[in-house]
């Protein structure tokens, strides 16, 4: 009889922490939008582009870590 393994996977810490990392990813992007163009002025294109996709990667990742590793994940399972 062949023995499987099961790995018992955390998905409340993993959905606690998604959402955090998406949380500091979405305020990193928007404290460098207003910070550096309270600073520095005008921001060059690229900077904006990269403070942009920080908030809507934060915000996806917010949203979609607690609904994967939280809904998702352990139904399958």
């Amino acid at each position: 009889m062949p023995q499987t393994r099961s790995r018992s996977i955390d998905h409340a810490s993993f959905a606690k922490r998604g959402f955090l990392v998406g949380l500091a990813l979405f305020a990193g992007g928007a404290l460098g939008e207003i910070i550096g163009a309270a600073y520095f002025g005008s921001l060059p294109g690229w900077e904006h582009a990269i403070f942009f996709d920080m908030e809507v990667l934060g915000v996806l990742l917010g949203l979609f870590a607690p609904l994967v590793f939280g809904i998702v994940m352990p139904l399958l399972e």
